[in-house]
């Protein structure tokens, strides 16, 4: 440890992102990235980019972008915060809803980055035990807390909770925030953003990383009350003016704008998701039901660090947690249909 690092770095356990290594020929499916590249409006709006825009600042405010997030979502653009990837989007909200008296909740088996923002800005927290089947009970976020935060689809386990269950939670839970991360709706669910004219503490956080092809670009996106909004703001405003560069807003708008196409390669990903499930469980894998672009999947017979190194050292790449109750699954992604072939063809070696 360094003698300068101030006491909260020293207690700090950081986030680990999923690997990116660079290999020829490798079957990358271990960070839950889209298969297939963006709307080619995308390509069109980046190369439009002028010297001049790129000399200047970018809007501080990303306007046109949180008028177009309004658009699509049917809300208003003060109900909209934007932020550099739905990571700082969360951090901000850690800061400026979540740090109260009481613990916040969040499940078990969750997204490993919530306690490490817990940890960095000291928020007092708790873990509510998934059911058996990895599933979210609405009954067990109940009684004093100070906030509670749930992924819908969860991750890394790719359940869904659905809609009528985010409502009983909001409905159980009237004086705290709940924040909906909804990184992986768009591949199967409902988002609450439709709750929102209803619930005045629900904060949806949604990410153009997965289901929009841009996770190279960095955009997330915070929707709630203008009350909601008008926190994160302040805080933005105290940490970075300008965390959306100008290629970032021109591409999302843009994405935003070819909705057809977004639609259509999310389908293909849903298509090939089902597929690897149902050729998985031919292998005797046992796959949860999942609602995301990833499927979390054992093999009673085979322990999941043994087969995740294996087929690392095929050039075949996903993601694994030496975690409780997690420690025998594999997390992978949905590639492409070649891409899941290549792995199915690898897993049936490996368990022949």
């Amino acid at each position: 440890m360094s003698r300068y690092w101030s006491d909260v770095v020293r207690q700090l356990t950081p986030y680990i992102p999923g690997e990116q290594p660079r290999l020829n020929k490798l079957v990358k499916l271990n960070t839950n990235e889209h298969p297939y590249p963006p709307s080619p409006l995308v390509l069109d709006a980046i190369a439009s980019v002028t010297g001049e825009e790129l000399r200047r600042y970018p809007d501080p405010e990303s306007t046109e972008l949180r008028r177009a997030f309004a658009r699509c979502k049917g809300l208003q653009p003060e109900q909209v915060f934007l932020g550099n990837g739905s990571d700082e989007v969360l951090a901000h909200v850690f800061q400026a809803l979540l740090r109260h008296e009481h613990a916040l909740l969040f499940p078990d088996v969750t997204y490993s980055f919530y306690p490490v923002w817990c940890d960095l800005y000291q928020v007092c927290w708790r873990a509510v035990p998934l059911a058996p089947d990895f599933r979210v009970d609405p009954a067990d976020y109940r009684g004093d807390n100070g906030g509670i935060i749930i992924p819908n689809p969860n991750a890394p386990t790719g359940v869904l909770l659905g809609l009528a269950g985010v409502r009983q939670i909001l409905e159980q839970n009237p004086a705290s925030v709940v924040v909906i991360d909804e990184a992986y709706i768009d591949f199967g669910g409902e988002s609450a953003v439709s709750l929102i004219p209803e619930f005045d503490n629900l904060l949806v956080v949604q990410t153009m990383s997965k289901s929009w092809a841009l996770a190279g670009l960095r955009v997330g996106v915070a929707m709630g009350s203008a009350e909601l909004i008008d926190g994160l703001q302040r805080v933005k405003n105290s940490f970075n003016s300008y965390p959306l560069d100008v290629l970032a807003q021109r591409a999302a708008v843009a994405a935003l704008a070819d909705d057809d196409y977004f639609r259509q390669a999310c389908q293909r990903v849903v298509k090939s998701r089902e597929r690897l499930t149902a050729a998985m469980g031919k292998l005797g894998f046992e796959v949860l039901p999942s609602a995301a672009n990833f499927i979390l999947a054992r093999h009673p017979g085979r322990a999941a660090r043994e087969l995740f190194a294996a087929l690392r050292a095929r050039g075949i790449i996903v993601r694994y947690f030496d975690r409780p109750r997690i420690e025998e699954y594999l997390r992978i992604t949905i590639g492409t249909d070649e891409q899941c072939d290549e792995l199915l063809a690898a897993l049936g070696e490996l368990l022949a």
